[in-house]
């Protein structure tokens, strides 16, 4: 405040000024509605996980040839057997860019046909061409997949970093990929 000026009173509240806030409020529900009916606010229908959290994913080195994929599929979601591909830095390491899967589930997909899926824990076991006894080696893998609430997910590519164990040392420890805490999916 400058010097000489005089404070202005504060009116008071009135009731068609508190009756206006409340119409104003009650406007704003009102045209909200349609966005609450549609999966907005007050939605029953449980937010879809992203897929790094859907599919977590994690490996291990079994030996000195062979690593373990694990993808844990969270009830209500699945993966596609067929677009699960594998990748191995340095590249001379893997033995097969397609490894032997395990068999999956049939079902009638509306975008993909008949295909194999995946539910609860696959394990894919990896063959490495070499020894790669003491190394890390990165490994990168493409997964796909869809919730059963009909969301369907685009291809996913995570990395991680494997110990292969020393010859004799038994399987090496369980690496789990990260998994994301914002994003597309709010989560």
């Amino acid at each position: 405040m400058s010097s000489g000026s005089t404070p202005r009173p504060r009116r008071p509240e009135t009731r068609a000024g508190r009756a206006l806030s409340v119409g104003f409020i009650a406007l704003l529900l009102w045209a909200s509605q349609p966005a609450i009916a549609a999966g907005g606010l007050f939605s029953s229908e449980p937010t879809p996980l992203p897929p790094e959290q859907a599919f977590r994913l994690s490996a291990r080195g079994l030996d000195a040839r062979t690593l373990e994929v694990r993808f844990d599929v969270v009830d209500g979601y699945y993966l596609y057997r067929d677009k699960l591909a594998f990748a191995v830095q340095p590249g001379d390491l893997l033995a097969s860019s397609r490894p032997d899967l395990p068999a999956g589930k049939h079902k009638h997909d509306d975008f993909f046909g008949d295909v194999e899926i995946y539910r609860g824990r696959v394990v894919v076991k990896l063959p490495l061409t070499e020894a790669a006894s003491g190394r890390t080696v990165q490994l990168q893998t493409q997964s796909q997949g869809c919730a059963d609430a009909g969301l369907c997910y685009p291809p996913t590519v995570q990395m991680l970093n494997v110990a292969v164990p020393s010859a004799g040392g038994g399987p090496g420890p369980l690496v789990e990929a990260p998994h994301s805490r914002s994003g597309l999916f709010g989560k």
